[in-house]
């Protein structure tokens, strides 16, 4: 731009010099005057023209002027321009460091956003918490309140004492008299050809009352119990409905039981069998157990129990469980080729007539067990019903006399024999909240007296050999709520023992349901020979083949609280009984209808 200035003012001077001479040129002439001869003389002083020289320099002068202002003004513009892009720079750090701060203001408005969401949260939280504080301090005062006023359970020495129990009045008719008070002996149905299948009965009893106690304490992460269980049941010596009806207290279950963490627990006692069905994993409580829906003590065939001394191991998760038990055996004598009439002994322990009878005047009722029975089962619980399934096994030893395995007539030997058995169980609800179903059963040889109506486990051929019988138990029932208040249930049931044979024998077989049977006779009554009590017919001499029975029935709760809780029930039995029939004679059914009703008060 300096370059143009200077150009531009050499131009101008240029032009200026030109115009001076042209000028100077044209008053040339005029320089002489001729004086006027009129006029006086006067002498005027002439101002003298500017020279070129003059001019150049006052061009030169003004040029210089201009210039130096245009340079200033340069010089401004500069330093403008400088301050402008100085200004510019300031501007664009400025804009990048407005930028930075705004990016950084954004995320600190992010971050505050998430603070407030989580400070929100946060109190939201702490409003939840105080809530679950107010609420929990509520319920523990009220609870604390309960504790004191109604307490469920006692405090003693560090440990809680729940008692339970009910206390109950109940009623049995039967068209068929058998003399058992309210336990119905399943496996002893009379035959119409027996007197009291002529008349009915009915009782009224109080014994089915039941007193329980659970003792609890806790160490750690360990968990320690006892309980114990009662009823009225049994019969003393002098027990009768004469005046008094004095019937004493019976052991139902008795056990300790030890929680370890992760799910183990040891238990031992008196208990429930691992072989009943139980309503959800294997617990051992007494309301855990699945018993049928039913007034009658005996409940009814097909239900897979026993009450029995035993210990128990168990694992139990949040949808499967695992058990494996040892428990006390007994073994249950049935069939023909007794050697001495009615001795349970006699029948079980041999064929010979050398054998000692002191075993069964001291005890008869006890067999002579070479082991206990173990029984190993698996529950699952998969959020929609429960399953069970599981397997016995069971040892037997006896002594047979003489001596077969050597060909001597005397001396004697002893043989074993194992038995067992499969079983399992489901529970569903397939009608939803109103109700489930439910099938269970057993299956095996020598298992007889884990069905309810205790069939015979083992029989005698003629040579003294045990075979185990047959067995096989199912229970099918459906319960049902259709209000909270009201249940009703139905339930069949049975119980079999097959037919064990020993062709060899010369009097048509021996062992379990032989061929020489004859049934003609069992509804057919008869005079009898001395006293006055009629008999059925000597021709009546098959032993049981199945029993059966058909349970239906209601329970209503007149009231469910914190006092506990009232109901009355009412159920209808029907009971079929089969023997089995000889080679000429064929089965014969006995058949029981009864009634039950039970009141009842139930402690909280």
């Amino acid at each position: 731009m300096k370059l143009q200035v200077k150009a531009a003012a050499a131009a101008i001077l240029a032009a200026s010099l030109t115009v001076s001479c042209a000028t100077a040129q044209e008053s040339a002439p005029a320089a002489k005057t001729t004086k006027s001869k009129s006029a006086a003389p006067k002498k005027v002083e002439k101002k003298s023209a500017p020279s070129v020289e003059e001019q150049i320099n006052k061009l030169r002068t003004e040029l210089e002027s201009q210039i130096n202002g245009l340079k200033s003004s340069l010089a401004d513009k500069d330093a403008q321009l400088k301050q402008a892009q100085q200004s510019a720079a300031e501007a664009q750090a400025s804009a990048a460091k407005a930028q930075e701060a705004a990016r950084a203001q954004q995320q600190a408005v992010t971050e505050n956003s998430s603070s407030v969401s989580a400070l929100q949260s946060t109190v939201n939280d702490m409003k939840a918490a105080n809530l679950n504080v107010v609420t929990t301090l509520s319920d523990e005062t009220a609870a604390l309140k309960k504790a004191v006023n109604n307490p469920t359970s006692l405090h003693y020495k560090g440990i809680t004492l729940t008692p339970g129990g009910f206390m109950a009045m109940e009623t049995v008719y039967r068209q068929k008299a058998i003399g058992a008070d309210i336990p119905t002996p399943l496996s002893s149905i009379p035959f119409d050809g027996t007197s009291s299948a002529s008349q009915s009965e009915f009782f009224a009893t109080g014994r089915q009352s039941r007193i329980s106690m659970m003792a609890e304490g806790k160490s750690g992460s360990y968990t320690y119990r006892g309980y114990v269980e009662a009823d009225f049941l049994a019969t003393g010596i002098n027990s009768n409905n004469n005046q008094s009806n004095s019937y004493v207290l019976r052991q139902r279950v008795v056990w300790a039981q030890a929680v370890l963490p992760h799910g183990f627990a040891i238990q031992g006692g008196q208990m429930w069998s691992l072989a009943a069905e139980r309503a959800k994993g294997l617990s051992y409580f007494t309301g855990d157990v699945k018993t049928p829906q039913t007034i009658d003590p005996n409940y009814l065939p097909g239900f897979v129990w026993t009450r029995q001394p035993g210990i128990a191991f168990t694992w139990t998760g949040k949808k499967l469980a695992y058990g494996l038990s040892v428990e006390n055996a007994q073994t249950l004598q049935g069939g023909s080729n007794c050697p001495v009439s009615g001795s349970y002994s006699e029948c079980l322990w041999g064929t010979a007539a050398a054998q000692s009878s002191s075993y069964n005047s001291v005890n008869g009722t006890y067999s002579y067990n070479m082991s206990p029975d173990v029984i190993a089962k698996v529950a699952v619980d998969p959020g929609w019903g429960h399953y069970e399934a599981f397997a016995i096994g069971r040892f037997q030893h006896y002594t047979r006399y003489p001596n077969y395995k050597t060909g001597s007539s005397v001396g004697r030997e002893i043989d074993s024999r194992s038995m067992g058995g499969f079983g399992g169980s489901l529970r569903a609800p397939v009608f939803g909240k109103y109700g489930d179903f439910g099938l269970s059963g057993l299956y095996g040889y020598g298992v007889g007296r884990y069905g309810d109506t205790t069939l015979a486990d083992v029989t005698f051929d003629s040579n003294g050999y045990m075979d185990a019988i047959e067995n096989a138990s199912g229970l099918a029932t459906v319960e049902l709520h259709p209000t909270p208040r009201l249940t009703i249930y139905v339930n069949f049931g049975e119980d079999f023992a097959g037919r064990v044979l020993d062709l060899s024998s010369s009097t048509a077989g021996s062992g379990y349901g032989v061929l020489s049977a004859v049934n003609t006779g069992c509804s057919t009554a008869v005079l009898p020979s001395t006293g006055t009590t009629s008999t059925a017919a000597a021709s009546c001499s098959g032993v049981n083949k199945f029993v059966q029975e058909t349970v239906a029935g209601a329970w209503y709760d007149f009231y469910k609280g914190p006092a506990g809780r009232i109901r009355y029930g009412i159920q209808y039995g029907n009971i079929n009984r089969q023997v089995w029939g000889g080679s000429a004679s064929p089965s014969a059914t006995a058949a029981e209808n009864q009634f039950y009703t039970s009141f009842r008060y139930y402690l909280p």
